[in-house]
């Protein structure tokens, strides 16, 4: 059954996946979403006898309809490779009563290298196929991991280009060293002079700029998008929550048909987005649970119904969920308001203008696989001290965010369903932030001497992508306003 894909925004014609993937936004600025969520067509006993590989194929061959099972297993094969420092690509640990699904052990130690190990290939397949010549650039805002993984996807990939911005003050240490560290010529890394999401509305700009898409089609170039708003980048993510299903069920853990709930630490809504649509397809998923941040505009909306984004932006020591505009959230809402593109095109022009929108109750009540809370900074800290005491298990902030919002989860419903916890990045990522929560006495330390502590407290191997930036020389150092960043992507293309 061919999968076809709208917008969120218009009730223009549906496009294949690999159009959806090569444009990125669609041209009325909605996102695509899949005309329906196809079925799994593999028992849960089948797929608990598959590698993370085989899962992926039978998952992605469900969405990504216009791709040939040869061009499918290619792309799979190019992505899941050695660039894992472990076999089982997305290892399961149990620890302290919850099942942690490690999405970090790719090539810049974050969830992140889950989809974009493999969206370069899936892009360079779908030009390809449409025929396309021009060069593609890809142009992503990141609030931390995004860009590194895109950079790393990317960098030396013929007919590519990337360029990517990040909130100068915004990131860890070692996020913006393993950025600004990047190789290649055809990769460019910009410090923004604000906050992530103001990064983002700038890229969403560029991208619905009409006169430069034209110019720049006149020169050979097209844009193209890394964020998790490209479908591309999402149907990757949904498979590390079947192959988690499939672990559980492989291992004896679980009973087939068992009900697990899912923990997503979220910012930008992608990847719980992404187990929701794992639930539709038929995985035996309860709920939901959305932990934020004290930026807590997602657990505020599920709520009351009410998505506001006027409040102050707070810096918090798990950054890749400092975010206030939730793009993902849009394909939710798309959904909830019964595919009803108008619609959901009205609350998005209110979240633009006035900064909030506001749902029906009857869209409410259809967001009952959901749960939100959120973790302050104290009770993140806490947490990874609690959870390395008690369990000699070392955990980074976002994690540590999503443990303590389980905690909130089993106190206000006493559900003792198999839980997984999405863990999104290494802790060799947050190495200061972890180490101070674990003890104060470690902050006088360098960021790289800290790295080495922590590898002897958690008993784990420093990560390669942390060996190679200790000495690696900055490569990138452009920094600019936010009303500048058009500018920047001109000269970058020499346009």
């Amino acid at each position: 059954m061919e999968v076809l894909y709208y917008s969120t925004r218009s009730k223009s014609e549906p496009v294949k996946a690999s159009e959806a993937i090569l444009k990125g936004l669609s041209d009325d600025g909605g996102l695509f979403v899949p005309a329906q969520i196809p079925a799994l067509d593999k028992s849960l006993k089948e797929l608990a006898a598959m590698d993370y590989k085989q899962v992926a194929y039978e998952v992605m061959k469900l969405f990504l309809t216009d791709f040939t099972e040869e061009e499918l297993k290619s792309c799979i094969e190019k992505a899941y490779d050695e660039k894992f420092d472990t076999e089982e690509i997305a290892p399961m640990v149990e620890a302290c009563g919850a099942y942690y699904l490690e999405l970090f052990h790719g090539s810049t130690i974050a969830f992140k290298d889950m989809a974009l190990s493999i969206l370069p290939h899936l892009l360079i397949t779908s030009a390809r196929k449409n025929k396309i010549q021009n060069k593609i650039v890809i142009l992503t805002a990141t609030s931390g991991d995004t860009g590194k993984a895109a950079l790393a996807g990317f960098a030396g990939v013929e007919g590519t280009g990337i360029i990517v911005f990040y909130p100068k003050d915004g990131v860890s240490p070692i996020q913006e060293k393993q950025m600004v560290t990047q190789k290649g010529d055809n990769t460019l890394v910009v410090g923004i002079h604000g906050n992530f999401d103001d990064a983002q509305t700038g890229v969403k700009m560029i991208f619905s700029d009409k006169e430069l898409a034209k110019e720049m089609d006149e020169k050979g170039f097209q844009f193209s998008s890394a964020n998790s708003i490209n479908i591309g980048r999402l149907v990757p993510q949904i498979c590390y929550y079947v192959y988690a299903y499939a672990t559980l069920l492989k291992e004896g853990k679980i009973s087939e048909g068992e009900t697990i709930n899912v923990v997503v630490p979220t910012g930008n809504f992608g990847n719980i987005l992404a187990a929701f649509y794992a639930k539709n397809m038929g995985l035996p998923i309860g709920k939901l649970i959305c932990a934020s941040n004290d930026n807590k505009v997602l657990y505020d909306f599920f709520s009351t119904g009410t998505y506001d984004r006027n409040r102050e932006f707070v810096l918090t020591t798990s950054p890749s969920m400092d975010i206030l505009i939730s793009s993902n959230l849009e394909r939710l809402i798309y959904r909830i308001a019964g595919n009803d593109a108008d619609k959901n095109k009205e609350l998005m022009a209110a979240l633009g203008g006035q900064g909030k929108y506001e749902i029906t109750e009857e869209m409410k009540a259809q967001l009952v696989d959901f749960y939100g809370n959120y973790a302050s900074e104290a009770e993140t800290a806490k947490t990874i001290k609690k959870i390395y005491e008690d369990c000699g298990y070392v955990i980074d902030t976002h994690t540590a965010v999503a443990a303590a919002v389980y905690e909130k989860y089993k106190a206000d419903t006493k559900d003792t369903a198999k839980t997984v916890i999405a863990s999104t990045a290494s802790p060799f990522k947050f190495t200061r932030s972890v180490m101070n929560a674990i003890d104060t006495k470690y902050d006088t330390m360098s960021d790289f001497e800290l790295v080495d502590e922590l590898s002897k407290l958690a008993n784990v191997t420093v990560p390669q992508a942390i060996e190679e930036i200790r000495t690696a020389p900055v490569l990138h150092d452009k920094q600019c306003d936010v009303d500048k960043m058009k500018d920047v992507v001109r000269e970058f293309l020499h346009i």
